[in-house]
């Protein structure tokens, strides 16, 4: 039995339909016909029958003729007169007959044109009706070949998809047994993992034990070497060229003396001895070196086994910034554009962080950059990075409402700083590696304890903040209102607002905290005297613009010069002093350059832009 897709059964189907029209079109043009027919038949017989009359009229014109030669007379005398009418009465009933028929001849004539004229439109219709026919019959057996042809398809399409809906099906079966595989291999992990953590701990234990014991050994030998040098008795002669033998043998032996503490001191004595090494002693060197000695005796105590002072490495002092020329190292230091960078106290270590979500830091060796780690763990785009004062943290702040802290050395965040309800965009240590400040786009700016991740304070601002630094008593603050806001750590309330023209995008403070160095999206920058709290100074160049509004500008580190990078990939240097533009460098840049770092030694710069360039300048 076919079944109603069947398309023998379609085909019946349009040929019934084909009928059907064509007997509706005979019925419709036969009833066009059915007055004509009988109207042209009844004509036919009333000229059949005139015609018979007429053969019968026909000897009738000489018995006229004579019945005209009789006198009226005779018209009266005959018998019939009263029953036959006369010839002439019947030729003119005939002729009026005759009017009459040929006026319907031509009526009718008339009409079996017009009928014939209707009659070959009609036919006209209908061979275009046919060719139309012919043609949908054409199409309909073309689009039944293509229903066909994609039937096939479909087909192969079904059976396809059943064929991969088991391979499906089979994978997911096979994956099932992965995870099940890989959560095995995972517990083992975390097994392995616990084991290798108690392993380490217990030889870090063990190493810590066997540091402390050395630790202490070297203690006691540094406090009977610094008792004897204390004791001892140095002729000191105040010409280089005449340094006796004792001072020679003291400062071999001062120097030998604080191998061991410079590893407990840090930077601060490593200069010192530095620079006594490197140069003659006089009689000065020497007895400040002693000093130092003893004093850093005194404050550690006499016990060996006292709890070491937290103490800060001391910043380099630079005596005289020098004015970057050229670039000596152009790195893509990130997979995005880079927003901020940053130098450690000691000028050797540098922080750059972007809209990648990582933190990298950088050594400073030989005019180049070296990779010396990255840390991890951003909760969103880096928009502001800072060191503490002993340069052994890292301070960050990104776009996930937080700032986080990390320890250099160590790749993860150690702390998140959470308490702000939108983009933070500032994060900078105050003068302890245990406070910090941060600033947002919530109009907030925030106190915290770093000992206790705990906000220790609130301040709410009527405009968003850009930037913050931090003085030893006051926050100054810099928003997009286009003010500079001050506030004192001790106090509750603003003690003071500067308005400038223009968003705020930085702030620098001058090592002496005496001056603020401010840029704004007015394309300017202006320094501010602290002490009589006015603008002293507004740099501005032609083709200097800001790139963004976290476009960062700093003072050289004696505050000689301020420096700023453009939208156009220049940086350009103006005197502080005079106010005239020194510097304009170009070259390695091709993108908006958002920040500038000026190492404490003043020996070199570098910048970061928008097409993940970080560029180290000398």
């Amino acid at each position: 039995m076919a079944g109603p897709s069947d398309p023998g059964v379609s085909a019946a189907r349009w040929k019934r339909h084909i009928v059907r029209q064509l007997r509706q079109r005979d019925r419709t043009q036969k009833a066009l016909f059915l007055e004509l027919v009988p109207a042209y038949n009844r004509l036919i017989e009333k000229a059949e029958l005139l015609a018979q009359f007429s053969e019968k009229l026909q000897p009738e014109p000489t018995h006229v003729t004579r019945a005209l030669l009789q006198g009226p007379w005779e018209e009266e005398s005959g018998p019939d007169s009263d029953r036959v009418p006369s010839p002439a009465a019947l030729r003119v009933k005939w002729q009026e007959e005759e009017e009459g028929l040929r006026l319907v001849c031509g009526e009718m004539a008339y009409q079996v044109v017009e009928k014939s004229a209707a009659l070959g439109t009609l036919e006209s219709q209908l061979e275009e009706r046919q060719s139309r026919l012919a043609a949908l019959e054409a199409r309909v057996a073309q689009l039944q070949e293509a229903r066909e042809k994609e039937a096939g398809q479909v087909g192969a399409r079904r059976a396809l998809n059943a064929a991969q809906r088991a391979a499906y099906e089979a994978l997911r079966v096979h994956v099932g047994h992965q995870e099940a595989a890989l959560r095995r291999l995972e517990e083992e992990a975390r097994d392995l993992l616990d084991r290798l953590v108690r392993r380490k701990a217990r030889a870090a234990a063990e190493r810590n034990l066997r540091n402390e014991r050395r630790e202490r050994a070297k203690q006691a030998r540094v406090s009977q070497e610094l008792k004897k040098a204390a004791k001892r008795t140095v002729s000191i002669s105040e010409s280089p060229d005449t340094l006796g033998d004792g001072i020679r043998e003291e400062a071999d032996t001062l120097a030998l003396a604080a191998e061991p503490l410079e590893s407990e001191a840090g930077e601060k004595w490593k200069r010192p001895f530095r620079s006594a090494s490197a140069t003659s002693l006089t009689l000065s060197r020497c007895v400040d070196v002693v000093k130092g000695l003893l004093d850093f005796k005194k404050r550690r105590g006499h016990s060996i086994g006292g709890a070491p002072e937290q103490r800060y490495q001391s910043i380099p002092v630079c005596v005289a910034a020098r004015l970057p020329t050229r670039a000596q190292d152009v790195l893509d230091a990130h997979l995005s554009e880079v927003n901020a960078v940053r130098f450690g106290p000691n000028s050797s270590l540098l922080a750059t962080g972007g809209a990648d979500r990582l933190i990298l830091l950088w050594n400073v060796v030989g005019g180049r950059l070296e990779a010396n780690q990255t840390l991890e763990g951003a909760g969103g785009s880096i928009t502001s990075v800072d060191f503490d004062p002993s340069g052994s943290q890292v301070l960050a702040a990104t776009y996930n409402k937080a700032a986080q802290l990390w320890k250099v050395g160590e790749a993860q965040s150690k702390e998140t700083l959470s308490g702000h309800t939108d983009k933070v965009t500032a994060a900078k240590f105050k003068l302890t590696r245990h406070q910090a400040v941060t600033g947002s786009r919530d109009r907030t700016v925030k106190e915290w304890d770093l000992g206790r991740a705990y906000c220790s304070r609130t301040i709410n601002v009527l405009s968003y903040c850009n930037d913050v630094v931090c003085g030893d008593h006051v926050i100054i603050s810099g928003h997009n209102d286009q003010k500079i806001r001050f506030w004192d750590s001790r106090g509750p309330r603003c003690t003071q607002v500067i308005p400038v023209q223009g968003r705020v995008t930085s702030l620098s403070l001058s090592h002496d905290q005496l001056h603020l160095l401010s840029c704004s999206r007015d394309d300017t920058l202006k320094v501010i005297d602290l002490r009589v709290s006015n603008i002293r100074q507004v740099f501005r160049a032609d083709g200097f613009r800001c790139g963004s509004d976290w476009t960062k500008a700093v003072f050289s580190p004696d505050r000689s010069y301020a420096l700023a990078g453009s939208w156009d990939g220049a940086l350009y240097i103006w005197d502080v002093d005079t106010g005239k533009l020194e510097s304009s460098l170009r070259g390695p840049h091709c993108a908006a350059v958002n920040a500038v770092a000026w190492c404490y030694s003043g020996s070199h710069v570098v910048s970061v832009d928008q097409a993940r360039k970080v560029v180290l300048w000398h």
